[in-house]
């Protein structure tokens, strides 16, 4: 997970060479359905703090596009844990106080109608995000920490019992406490109280390269089970401590690939204090390769999918109604694609012109190339990719038909639900959450 300006993994040789093992396992999620009692399957889905700017992607979205009430969560991305070893917000790389609770929000883009004025001492998308969940009863929002660019001093931060005690207990004061940095009349102690609904962990990743410069150890495994622990020991307690008594979320943006799982994830311990995990569901291969190929396929051969994510943590002892499948709502794209056929698998000369980032697309701009009578649209294996070409350039992303086999998988597998990132990338209508919800909600 990371702003899609940013590169999120390219896999390397010696990852890929443990695929041709991967192919010779039969799929195993059906021997791994929960007994008894059934949890609403989860409906997450990523806010992106940046949204507001170029996209002009705003809360009250959420609402007019009636996605807002086919969600169970909302991931808001990202928190930052700083050099210091704590959550911070304020003047540190990736932390943006004005778009959080500072920044008016007029009438018209208000969720409720009403402008912020410039005493309440909340604002911003915080503000907002209350307002959301006010009018969508049993909504939750968590505060995801971490992310792509974002995962440079976890290692660091965690090596000690004393350091991980520090850095949950600032992210608990600021998040969960809701005591907001003063920034003239905004924030203070209790500014944000009752907003966050708990917590996500998006370290990427222990134990294995991320982002260039990241701290790396090989003691990020334990100390990772270890943070967990600690995570949901202080939300436990303050959860009790309340006169109405909470219970926290606490959950983890987890890997694909078989040896960062390995690297960084005791799985059963983990997924103990863990109420459910999103798998990585995307950038199974990216637009800065060489050769085109699947992002984001249910299943593929000799290659990373959905399917082989999801029996990669069952037979590392995750419980199946834990996992949450992620689903892009974006595209990885190729320009100056030659060798002719469908595209796929075909040598490429640089990622594809796009509106925000090269070699990434939203969802809403790749509809109307599909449309544009330009692009042949592709369907791969059981319908579980799609792809477009136009004989130079190609596009791999999720449509509904798509997103509606994946939810199927997921209420056939005994699976969580299903994780989005991001909300941003949707149609104006919620297109694409639609087709999941319905996918889910089928019987």
């Amino acid at each position: 997970m990371r702003p899609r300006a940013m590169t999120k993994l390219t896999f390397g040789a010696a990852a890929a060479a443990t695929l041709g093992l991967l192919a010779t396992l039969a799929p195993t999620a059906d021997a791994h359905q929960p007994s008894g009692h059934k949890p609403e399957l989860k409906r997450i889905g990523y806010f992106t703090q940046w949204g507001i700017y170029g996209r002009n992607f705003q809360v009250k979205d959420l609402e007019t596009s009636s996605t807002a009430a086919k969600l169970t969560h909302i991931n808001y991305a990202f928190g930052v844990v700083g050099s210091d070893g704590k959550c911070l917000m304020g003047n540190v790389p990736g932390s943006d106080p004005w778009a959080d609770y500072v920044r008016p929000v007029d009438a018209a883009t208000s969720v409720d109608g009403v402008g912020d004025t410039a005493d309440q001492r909340l604002a911003g998308n915080f503000n907002e995000l209350r307002e959301l969940k006010a009018k969508n009863p049993g909504l939750k929002v968590m505060i995801s920490l971490g992310g792509w660019s974002g995962s440079a001093h976890f290692s660091d931060a965690v090596r000690t019992d004393a350091g991980r005690k520090t850095l949950v207990a600032s992210c608990i004061d600021t998040y969960i406490k809701g005591n907001l940095p003063v920034d003239g009349a905004r924030g203070g102690a209790g500014a944000a109280a009752g907003l966050f609904d708990g917590v996500d962990l998006d370290w990427e990743w222990p134990g294995s390269e991320g982002n260039p410069g990241n701290g790396i150890r090989p003691e990020d495994k334990p100390n990772f089970t270890k943070l967990v622990r600690e995570f949901r020991t202080q939300l436990d307690t303050y959860g009790r401590s309340l006169k109405k008594r909470k219970h926290y979320d606490l959950s983890a943006y987890v890997p694909t690939a078989p040896a960062k799982i390995d690297a960084g994830f005791e799985v059963p311990k983990i997924m103990r204090d863990f109420d459910f995990v999103n798998l990585q569901g995307y950038d199974f291969h990216v637009s800065g390769e060489k050769t085109t190929a699947q992002q984001s396929a249910l299943f593929a051969k000799n290659d990373f999918s959905v399917d082989q994510t999801v029996n990669a943590w069952l037979r590392r002892g995750a419980p199946a109604h834990k996992l949450v499948v992620g689903m892009p709502f974006y595209g990885q794209g190729w320009t100056g694609v030659t060798g002719g056929g469908d595209g796929l698998g075909q040598p490429a000369a640089a990622p594809a012109p796009a509106t925000w980032a090269a070699g990434s697309e939203d969802y809403k701009f790749l509809k109307e190339l599909a449309n544009s009578g330009t692009y042949k649209l592709y369907r791969g294996y059981r319908n579980g990719h799609a792809w477009l070409f136009d004989g130079t350039t190609l596009w791999t992303y999720d449509d509904p038909t798509v997103l509606r086999t994946k939810a199927s998988y997921v209420r056939q597998n005994g699976l969580g639900g299903a994780m989005v990132w991001s909300l941003d990338g949707d149609t104006p209508d919620g297109e694409l959450i639609t087709a999941i919800d319905r996918g889910l909600s089928r019987r």
